[in-house]
């Protein structure tokens, strides 16, 4: 598995929002929608890089392709 060490939220939000993600309701977590799925992303620094994969498959995207969003 390629690595996504070193992502933070912030930059997770904003990689997820160029992908078509909206931001429907923020906390401790940060919850997005694309109309058809749902993704959480916690408020860390960094995010771990397994939950960072699982989001991104959770998502729908192949790791590279987030990480060309990023």
């Amino acid at each position: 598995m390629p690595k996504l060490s070193g992502v933070t939220h912030q930059r997770a939000v904003n990689a997820f929002q160029k992908a078509g993600f909206r931001i429907v309701r923020e906390g401790k977590h940060i919850t997005m929608t694309n109309g058809e799925r749902i993704i959480t992303i916690p408020r860390a620094n960094p995010i771990h890089a397994f939950t960072m994969a699982g989001i991104v498959k959770d998502a729908g995207l192949l790791i590279e392709e987030f990480k060309n969003l990023l």
